[in-house]
């Protein structure tokens, strides 16, 4: 190809294709990431017109699911649909941290850790991929929120950035090799995702070994030419002419290097061809049994939160069962935005609930009439009350974390007129469920659920499905507790990662704060009990044993989680991080043994001073629970680490030389020998030397300890002092 051909590969030709090029036919790519939004073509249609898919949940309900398995059968059955639709490309999944339960986005990210998101997204990519269909990992990176989404700096440092905004990317990218990668709007620390060459080239191609497609999010490439030199291939949407041009000059001219294009256009056309061969024309799905899946996954992802007396599950012989709130009939089943789902078919609760129960179900929409409502809840044996939040949407961030005011007041009239009440939730973020929670015996969160969520609602209610799904969040009691609070959204074009590593469970374990529910938690219609524990170091990692046994009635499956901790450490550590997980089906009266890895990369972070990943040596607590705050066992195991020893410098202290073996060897010798000598060395090497004195100068560079020193020990003598300690 000539130069303007392969500028006009590296832009789209519109919307949704990529341009054709000589022998480079053009392929479709569209957005996700639960669905297939494929945009219905012709005139008179709008950009959010698609053709009808499955909805499958959305990633805040797949999250909690906290089931890999589950994950790549999803990804699947999303491959099996863009085949059938002739989609080479999906634009999913998206695994930015939930930074801030504001996050407008949230509903479409799974997770506030990175291990779990890593852990799950690795899946759904996989499962994708593996019917010739690509994914598109995004938003890389820092993308926590969407207030001033296109132009914010997410100002953050290097080890929270490592361990925490990049960990979960850096784990699908070496695992599930994306065939693209999406970079975000914002700006990192003051320089554009589209034009950052460290985070683009240097890190993920550098360091990961990335090899497939950067592609922009639409319309966050600010200048084509410093894109493509940081490493950016692929400016959505097209056509751009203008950029194009641009990088043909830059070429010619010799201010963009010829190689920069040619490897952008190339990699673009390897990505065409591949899903071309890829491509089977005349594919289909069955699309009742996606519709079974989604409802499966849906009951998988719900969450029960309470359920004083064994309330639920509800008995399918309940006399009189009261149905309340407009959202039963007319479910939000997924958030707005980019990635709104024409779905296939459309579950509600109330019909489902009414299939289930034999006896009498009535319904109230209940938001605009609270006293008629509760009218109908004490009419009847039960009163499930449905409510949620309404904010969730691309574009914008949520106000606040409280419920609508008429769903509060139905809440409260409803619970006051039957005791036996049950609250089901549907929002797309965690929302503050106190103080009203504790006139509830039963709470149900059922965030948003995808196309067959009310089924997936009525099997939790009446038991069919014993609920399994955990927090992937952590719900606060108040906003003002939230670790992120102080600095978010920011201000003047820039936010500030104030809390660092200290993200969502981390910030609340370390500063030992309550919480409403806590990361991890969830209930199960039985009970489980852990039994011995046994911890080993394999590989440079640990492997985790532990039996679970069903104590309840019910068949059921419980999450294991493991948290490590490292209680003496040189760097600030979270007090329990998530480091492993299982979701395990046991039988009632059953046990089942769980072996659990835990890889040494996963124990590691991120040290500013030799600027990489060290596995720090030590003695591990290794926790083993059904929640952040939920142990039901501990072991302590000795990890070995990586080699952690620190050039010595003039600018190291003296307690940093004398903490070093080899440094406090040099040291000790070299002033042993100018202590018995007179003057002002002779006074300085007593001084240092002194215990009573020691905590006075440990803090003190060694250059500017011997400069009182005076001629005594001059940069000659200090340069061999280094070279001998190093």
């Amino acid at each position: 190809m000539d130069i303007e051909e392969q500028a006009a590969l590296t832009s789209g030709a519109d919307f949704w294709h990529t341009r054709a090029v000589g022998d480079v036919p053009a392929v479709m790519v569209t957005d996700g990431p639960h669905g297939v939004r494929k945009q219905v073509a012709g005139e008179g249609h709008g950009l959010l017109d698609s053709e009808p898919s499955t909805c499958f949940p959305p990633a805040v309900a797949m999250g909690s699911t906290w089931d890999p398995d589950l994950l790549r059968r999803v990804g699947e059955a999303l491959g099996e649909e863009c085949r059938a639709m002739d989609v080479a490309v999906l634009l999913g999944p998206g695994i930015n941290l939930k930074r801030t339960p504001l996050g407008g986005r949230n509903f479409e990210y799974f997770s506030e850790d990175p291990i779990l998101t890593g852990v799950l997204a690795t899946e759904w990519v996989a499962g994708l991929q593996s019917r010739g269909v690509g994914a598109s990992l995004k938003h890389f990176a820092i993308n926590s929120q969407e207030t001033d989404r296109m132009r914010v700096s997410a100002d953050v440092d290097e080890r929270t950035l490592r361990e925490l905004y990049l960990r979960a990317f850096q784990r699908v990218v070496q695992r599930a090799r994306p065939w693209t990668v999406m970079c975000s709007y914002n700006r990192i620390n003051g320089v554009y995702a589209s034009q950052h060459h460290w985070l683009l080239t240097e890190v993920l191609r550098g360091e990961w070994g990335y090899e497939g497609v950067l592609v922009s999010d639409w319309g966050a490439v600010v200048d084509r030419v410093e894109a493509v030199r940081a490493g950016l291939d692929l400016t959505m949407p097209g056509p751009d002419d203008p950029g194009d041009r641009a990088l043909a000059a830059a070429v010619r001219d010799g201010s963009l290097p010829a190689p920069a294009l040619q490897t952008a256009a190339a990699r673009v056309a390897s990505l065409v061809r591949r899903a071309v061969t890829a491509a089977t024309p005349g594919a289909t799905y069955d699309v009742e049994a996606h519709h079974a899946l989604a409802r499966e996954a849906a009951g998988r992802g719900i969450v029960l939160l309470k359920n004083e007396g064994g309330l639920l599950p509800l008995s399918p012989d309940e006399p009189a069962v009261a149905v309340i709130g407009e959202q039963a009939r007319n479910p939000r089943y997924q958030g707005g935005g980019s990635s709104l789902i024409n779905p296939t078919k459309l579950d509600n609760a109330l019909d489902e609930i009414t299939a289930l129960a034999r006896g009498d179900v009535r319904f109230a929409p209940g938001y605009d009439d609270p006293e008629a409502a509760a009218t109908l809840a004490r009419a009847c044996s039960v009163a499930i009350v449905f409510a949620g939040s309404e904010e969730e949407t691309e574009g914008s961030d949520r106000t606040g974390l409280e419920l609508p005011a008429a769903h509060l007041a139905l809440i409260e009239r409803v619970a006051a007129a039957n005791p036996r009440t049950v609250v089901v939730l549907s929002n797309g973020a965690v929302v503050r469920t106190g103080p009203w929670d504790a006139a509830v015996p039963a709470l149900v969160e059922g965030w948003l659920l995808g196309q067959a969520g009310g089924g997936a609602i009525a099997d939790v209610l009446f038991g069919v499905v014993n609920p399994s799904g955990r927090l992937a969040e952590t719900i606060p009691l108040r906003l003002a507790d939230h670790p992120s609070h102080l600095d978010f959204p920011g201000e003047q074009g820039h936010v500030r990662y104030g809390e660092g590593i200290h993200v969502g469970y981390r910030g609340f374990d370390a500063r030992e704060q309550d919480v409403a529910y806590p990361f991890g938690f969830g209930l199960s219609y039985t009970t489980f009990e852990y039994s011995g524990l046994a911890v080993s170091t394999v590989d440079g990692g640990l492997e985790v044993r532990v039996t679970v046994t069903n104590t309840g009635a019910r068949d059921g499956r419980e999450v294991v989680q493991v948290y490590t901790a490292l209680p003496v450490s040189r760097v600030r550590r979270a007090p329990r991080e998530l480091k492993a997980f299982a979701s395990v089906p046991v039988a009632a009266g059953a046990s089942a043994e769980v072996v659990l890895r835990v890889e040494d990369g996963d124990l590691a972070y991120w040290d500013i001073e030799l600027r990489r990943w060290v596995v720090e040596a030590g003695e591990y607590t290794v926790a083993v629970g059904a929640s952040s705050r939920d142990i039901r066992a501990t072991a302590t195991v000795a990890v070995a680490g990586d080699d952690e020893r620190r050039a010595l410098t003039a600018e190291s202290t003296i307690a940093e030389w004398f903490a070093d073996p080899r440094g406090s060897q040099v040291l000790t010798e070299a002033f042993a020998a100018l202590a018995g000598s007179g003057g002002d060395g002779g006074v300085m090497a007593r001084t240092v030397v002194d215990p009573s004195m020691f905590s006075l100068m440990a803090s003190m560079p060694l250059e500017r300890v011997i400069a009182f020193a005076g001629e005594a020990f001059g940069p000659d003598a200090l340069a061999e002092l280094i070279k001998a300690a190093n």
